[in-house]
């Protein structure tokens, strides 16, 4: 398991790359990556994305491990950014590797839903037109339900 909180940048493929490599005992290999999206309606100059060090890693290396408890995973990798972010910008990865494709799928959906809700990060968007804190929606609670 590797748990990265950052605020710079992280290459995609080099570190999806690095994770699958040698991973000759695993069938199945999944990753996500989320990226700020732009709203043409209020178009975003950029997110500010805060966390508590510490705190944020702990929560982080807890799911991952719930994970490895619930699926048959032979690793898990979250990567999350923080600090500005613009449009287009890579916010977070998650990958995991499973004997079986059907673990991996529904281990990297549980964290996803898990980041989207519930880990400790605050995100405000900055545009032409203000800044406001992203509020939790309804659905992302929603999705935990069905873990």
């Amino acid at each position: 398991m590797r748990i990265v909180v950052q605020q710079s940048p992280f290459d995609l493929g080099a570190e999806a790359n690095a994770f699958a490599a040698g991973r000759t005992d695993m069938g199945a290999i999944v990753t996500f990556s989320g990226v700020v999206r732009d709203n043409p309606a209020h178009p975003l100059r950029q997110m500010m994305i805060e966390h508590y060090p510490g705190m944020t890693e702990r929560a982080l290396e807890k799911i991952a491990a719930e994970a490895q408890a619930r699926w048959s995973l032979g690793d898990v990798l979250v990567i999350h950014r923080y600090g500005p972010m613009r449009p287009g910008e890579m916010i977070m990865m998650v990958a995991t590797a499973a004997p079986h494709r059907r673990d991996a799928f529904e281990a990297a959906e549980y964290l996803m839903d898990y980041l989207k809700s519930r880990a400790p990060f605050w995100k405000k968007e900055q545009g032409a037109d203000g800044e406001s804190w992203v509020a939790a929606k309804d659905e992302d609670e929603d999705a935990l339900t069905r873990w």
